[in-house]
């Protein structure tokens, strides 16, 4: 068992690490499972997020509005990210699922300046090849592919 004031000094800590960057459940418990027993880290981790201040569904919801202003990424590359942060991939799904249209959107325009970009250095079939290794829906590819011709 532990007492108040170690409680209140690990979580203190964990405050601090989460306040720093918007961390994920996982990031917390790989960066303090070592350094603190089990059962406190569980009791901390439980009152921030009953307290709002980690929520996987949040993280998911800031990480994509982020990558979407500041990236080119298919919408797999997006899953495959957060599900490497450690976030169930079923909430991943959900959150896709609820904001389709919205990420279409934004994946074929990120199809689109991929094409631009490339088109440059490189020809239409390598272009594709590009777009696909990165996770591009073929609907997507061949839009982009046909902007870059006009």
């Amino acid at each position: 068992m532990y007492t108040i004031e170690e409680f209140d000094r690990e979580k203190t800590k964990v405050l601090k690490y989460v306040m720093y960057k918007k961390r994920t459940e996982r990031e917390i418990r790989t960066k303090f499972q070592s350094l603190m027993e089990e059962n406190l880290l569980e009791d901390i981790l439980q009152e921030l997020k009953d307290n709002r201040y980690i929520s996987d569904e949040n993280y998911i919801e800031r990480a994509i509005h982020e990558f979407m202003a500041l990236k080119n990424l298919s919408i797999k590359e997006i899953q495959y990210k957060l599900i490497a942060k450690g976030i169930a991939s079923s909430l991943v799904e959900d959150y896709i699922q609820k904001n389709r249209e919205e990420l279409e959107e934004y994946e074929q325009k990120s199809a689109d300046n991929i094409a631009v970009k490339k088109s440059v250095n490189m020809d239409e079939f390598e272009i594709k090849q590009y777009l696909v290794k990165k996770g591009y829906t073929e609907e997507h590819i061949k839009e982009a592919i046909e902007k870059i011709e006009e």
